[in-house]
C-alpha cells in the first residue's frame, strides 16, 4: 500500500514537473542563455592582465607591492650569466687516434731494414724520400750514422718505447688550440671508451713540447756518442704524429646538453610577500620580482572561479522561473532569454573593456586608480531598459545578473557588487514610476544623487587612498549620464529588434488619437466608450495588487477593437435600435460574437500593438461561454454543444489579462443595473468576480483571493464615482448678460433721436426683447 502511494506520489511530481516545462516553452532562449552563462564564467576566471605596479632599478616605489600569489622568478641575467660561464668551461673534446701511437716504429723499423741492405746511393736516396716526407732534411753524415748498432739500439730500446707511453697519453698537434677552453681538455678514447679530463690545457703536450722532452731524455741517457744520439733525435722527432684530434661537433653537442640540463636560474617568492614598499628604491633583483608578477601565467585561468561563478549565476537565472512567493509565473519566452542573455553579456564585456582600459592607463599613469573606471559602468540604465519591458521579478533577476558578472569582470569586492545592484534597483524603481519621456528626463537628477549615496557607501566600505575619491566621482557622474541616453537610444532599437513593447511605446499607444482608436470612435462609439471605463478600472485594479498598470490600462483601450468590423452585432452600439441577431441563428450569433477576438489579434498584429497586448487580447474572454444565445439554442430545441458557444481561449495567464477580463465583464454588466447604488455596486461586482472564478477563468492566472478582494474594492471605487447621484438643476432660464437692459435702452433712445423721435425723458415705445443666446451643447468629453 505504501508503495503505491509512493509511486503515485511521484508520477504526479514528474507530471507537474513536465508541465512546468511545456509552460515554460524552453527551447533555444534556454540554450542561448545556458552558453552565454558559461562563456562569461569562463572569461571571468581569466587574467588578461596582472594589477601590480612595475617600477624600475632605482625608482622610488609610490606603493606596497605584494605578491598576491606564489610563483617562481627567472632571473634571466644571472641565467644569460650562467650559461656563458658553462660554455666557457666546457672542456674540448679531442679524440685519441691508437693508430698513430705505433705509427713511428713501423716507419722506423722499415728505414732500419731498408739501410741494412742498402749501398751510398741507395742510402742518398732514402735520405732524399724522408726529407721530402717530413720536411726536415737529415746531413748525410748524420745519416750515415744511422747505420750502425748503436744508432739501431738507442732508437728501439730506449727513445721508441718513452715516445709510446707519451703518445698514448695524447698529443695535441699545437697547444694553441686549446687556449680557448678554460675547462680543459677531455680525452675520449674510442676503441677503450675511456674518458680522461684534464683539467688544465696547459698540461697536454703538443709536437713542440714532446721533441723538447725528447731531446732532454736522450741527453739524461748514459754516456754515448753526442753525433749518434742528434742523428736519431734528427730521425725519429720528424716522424712523430700528433695522437688527440679536437672534435668541435661532440664539444658543442655536450655544451648544449649541459645547458639544458643547468635550467634557468630562479628566485621563489611566496603569496603575501611584500617585495617593494613605499618610498623604497627598487633594486634590479625587487624589479624582476615585478615584472614576473605582472608576466605571471600559472593564474591566467581559475577553473575553480570558472565553476563557481557558473554554479551562481545558474542559481539566479533560476528566479526567472520561480516565484519567491511560491504562486505560479508566467511562462519565460525564447526571446526573453535571448534579450536577458544579450544584454547581460553586453554588459560584462564592456565591464572586462573597462578593466583593461583601467590598466593601460595606470601603466602610463601610476597616480591613476585602475579600478576607478569600474563606477563608469552604465549597470543602471541597463537595468532601466529591462524595467521598460519586464515585471518586477524579472528585472530585478536582471539587475542581479548584470551586477554578478560585472563585479566579477573586476575581480571587484562586496561593496562593488553592492554599488551595482543598488543602483540598478534604483533606477528601476524611478523608471517603472515615469509616465512619459519628460518624466524619465526630470529623473535624471534623482538618478545621480542615488548613484553618488551608493559610491559614498561602497568607497568608504572598501577602503582606500583618497587619492582615487575625484577620478572615481567623475566616473559616477559618466555613468549617470551614459545610463539616462542609454534608455533612450536602446529603447526604439529593442522594440524593432525585439518586438518589445517598453513603456514609452505603451505610453504611445495610450494616446487617444491612435489610427485604429478613431476608428473605434467613429465606427462603434459605444465600444470605445466601454473601453474608456474598462481602462480606468483596470489601471485601479491594477496599481491595488501590485500588476503593471500601464500595460493594463493600454490593454483595455484596444481590447474590443476586433467590435470594429461589426460593432452592429454588439448591444452597446446599437442604441435601442434594430438587433441583427434576432434574424440569426444562436450558433451564428455565438460565432459572430466571439469573433471579435480574432478580428482583434489580426487589427492589433496590423498596427503592431505588441506581443503583450496581443495576447491580453487573445485571452480576455478566456474560454467563458456565452450563456445567452447558448439557451435560446436550448429553448429553440436545438442541441447545441456548448464548445459551439464558448470562446477559443486561452485562459487569462498573467494577472494583467485576469484583471481586464473581471474589468470588462463588471463594467459590461454594471450598465444594466437600476439604481446603482454603492451597496448594489457592490453585490453586483462581488457576484461577478465569484462567477468568473468558478467557471475556472482565473485558474492560470496569478491571482489570490487577496487580489480578488481588492480588485472588487477597485472596482466599487471607480463605478461608484461614475454612477454618483447628482443634483437636479431647475427647468432652463433665458440667460441674459449682466446690464443687457440697459444697454438697449441706451439703443432704442439713439435710434429715436435719430428718426426724429421725442426727446429722451419720454416714455419709449416697447421694444422686442432680444433673443436668449442659449450654451452650445455637444456630446460630453469622453474620459480620459
Amino acid at each position: 500500500m505504501n508503495n503505491t502511494k509512493l509511486q503515485s506520489k511521484l508520477e504526479r511530481a514528474i507530471q507537474r514537473v513536465q508541465s512546468w516545462l511545456r509552460k515554460q516553452q524552453l527551447g533555444y532562449g534556454a540554450l542561448t542563455m545556458l552558453c552565454i552563462l558559461a562563456g562569461l564564467s569562463a572569461l571571468s576566471a581569466f587574467t588578461f592582465s596582472p594589477t601590480a605596479h612595475v617600477f624600475l632599478e632605482n625608482e622610488v616605489a609610490t606603493a606596497d607591492v605584494v605578491a598576491d600569489h606564489g610563483f617562481v622568478m627567472e632571473d634571466a641575467t644571472a641565467t644569460r650569466m650562467r650559461q656563458q660561464q658553462v660554455r666557457s668551461l666546457q672542456p674540448l673534446v679531442c679524440d685519441l687516434t691508437p693508430e698513430s701511437v705505433t705509427a713511428p716504429r713501423r716507419r722506423v723499423q722499415e728505414l732500419f731494414t731498408a739501410l741494412a741492405h742498402a749501398n751510398q746511393e741507395e742510402r742518398e736516396k732514402l735520405r732524399a724520400a724522408l726529407a721530402e716526407e717530413t720536411g726536415d732534411e737529415i746531413p748525410s753524415r748524420a745519416f750515415a750514422l744511422l747505420g750502425h748498432e748503436d744508432a739501431r739500439n738507442l732508437v728501439m730500446q730506449h727513445m721508441l718505447p718513452w715516445l709510446e707511453s707519451r703518445l698514448s697519453e695524447g698529443v695535441i698537434s699545437d697547444s694553441r688550440l686549446l687556449l680557448p677552453y678554460k675547462g680543459g681538455v677531455l680525452v675520449r678514447n674510442a676503441r677503450e671508451g675511456t674518458e680522461v679530463l684534464y683539467a688544465d690545457s696547459q698540461t697536454v703536450p703538443d709536437l713542440k713540447n714532446l721533441n723538447a722532452d725528447l731531446s732532454v731524455m736522450l741527453r739524461s741517457l748514459l754516456p754515448g756518442s753526442a753525433a749518434v744520439k742528434r742523428a736519431a733525435l734528427a730521425l725519429v722527432g720528424p716522424l712523430i704524429p700528433p695522437t688527440l684530434s679536437p672534435n668541435y661537433e661532440a664539444t658543442k653537442t655536450r655544451t648544449e646538453e649541459a645547458l639544458r640540463a643547468l635550467g634557468p636560474v630562479v628566485h621563489q617568492v611566496q603569496k603575501g610577500e611584500i617585495i617593494v614598499r613605499q618610498g623604497e628604491r627598487v633594486s634590479k633583483e625587487q624589479q624582476i620580482k615585478l615584472q614576473s608578477l605582472r608576466q605571471r601565467k600559472s593564474d591566467f585561468f581559475k577553473h575553480t572561479v570558472f565553476i563557481g561563478t557558473f554554479f551562481c549565476s545558474l542559481l539566479i537565472t533560476s528566479g526567472l522561473f520561480f516565484s519567491p512567493s511560491g504562486k505560479p509565473s508566467s511562462p519565460v519566452r525564447q526571446k526573453d532569454m535571448v534579450f536577458i542573455g544579450v544584454l547581460v553579456a553586453s554588459t560584462a564585456l564592456l565591464s572586462k573593456g573597462l578593466v583593461l582600459l583601467g590598466q593601460r592607463l595606470a601603466e602610463s599613469n601610476p597616480a591613476f586608480p585602475a579600478d576607478a573606471l569600474a563606477f563608469a559602468l552604465p549597470v543602471a540604465g541597463i537595468a532601466g531598459l529591462s524595467a521598460l519591458i519586464f515585471s518586477t521579478r524579472r528585472y530585478l533577476v536582471t539587475g542581479l545578473l548584470l551586477a554578478f558578472f560585472c563585479a566579477a569582470m573586476n575581480k571587484g569586492s562586496l561593496a562593488l557588487f553592492l554599488f551595482y545592484f543598488l543602483s540598478a534597483m534604483w533606477n528601476t524603481w524611478l523608471i517603472v514610476r515615469t509616465q512619459t519621456r519628460q518624466d524619465v528626463v526630470n529623473s535624471m537628477l534623482p538618478l545621480l544623487l542615488g548613484l553618488f549615496f551608493m559610491w559614498a557607501g561602497a568607497t568608504f566600505m572598501q577602503g582606500g587612498p583618497h587619492t582615487r575619491y575625484l577620478p572615481e566621482a567623475l566616473a559616477v557622474l559618466a555613468s549617470g549620464v551614459v545610463s539616462m541616453l542609454l534608455i533612450f537610444a536602446l529603447a526604439p532599437c529593442v522594440e524593432t529588434i525585439f518586438d518589445y513593447s517598453t513603456r514609452f511605446r505603451l505610453m504611445e499607444l495610450m494616446n487617444l488619437d491612435q489610427p485604429i482608436l478613431r476608428e473605434l470612435m467613429l465606427n462603434a462609439p459605444g465600444t470605445y466608450h466601454h473601453s474608456l471605463i474598462t481602462s480606468h478600472l483596470v489601471e485601479a485594479g491594477a496599481k491595488a495588487i501590485g500588476a503593471q498598470s500601464l500595460l493594463c490600462k493600454v490593454a483595455a483601450l484596444y481590447h474590443d477593437v476586433g467590435k470594429v468590423t461589426r460593432p452592429e452585432y454588439f448591444i452597446e452600439n446599437q442604441f435601442g435600435g434594430d438587433n441583427p441577431h434576432d434574424r440569426l441563428a444562436p450558433s451564428m450569433s455565438a460565432l459572430i460574437l466571439t469573433s471579435h477576438v480574432k478580428k482583434g489579434v489580426e487589427l492589433a498584429q496590423a498596427h503592431k500593438l505588441g506581443h503583450e497586448v496581443i495576447e491580453i487580447i487573445r485571452q480576455h474572454h478566456g474560454s467563458s461561454t456565452i450563456t445567452y444565445f447558448f439557451q435560446k439554442a436550448v429553448e429553440l430545441g436545438e442541441n447545441p454543444r456548448v464548445a459551439d458557444f464558448s470562446y477559443s481561449g486561452p485562459k487569462p495567464q498573467t494577472k494583467e489579462a485576469a484583471i481586464i477580463m473581471l474589468a470588462d465583464a463588471v463594467e459590461a454588466s454594471s450598465r444594466v443595473l437600476d439604481n446603482p447604488s454603492p451597496s448594489r455596486l457592490h453585490t453586483h461586482i462581488s457576484g461577478i468576480i465569484k462567477k468568473v472564478f468558478a467557471a475556472g477563468q482565473l485558474d492560470e492566472s496569478e491571482l489570490t483571493f487577496k487580489d480578488l478582494d481588492l480588485l472588487a474594492h477597485s472596482f466599487l471605487r471607480v463605478l461608484t464615482g461614475l454612477f454618483h447621484h447628482r443634483i437636479k438643476y431647475p427647468d432652463k432660464v433665458p440667460f441674459k448678460p449682466p446690464f443687457q437692459e440697459e444697454i438697449d435702452r441706451l439703443r432704442n433712445a439713439r435710434a429715436k433721436v435719430e428718426a426724429g423721435a421725442p426727446a429722451p425723458g419720454t416714455t419709449p415705445a416697447d421694444t422686442p426683447k432680444p433673443e436668449s443666446p442659449e450654451r452650445a451643447k455637444g456630446p460630453g468629453a469622453p474620459l480620459q
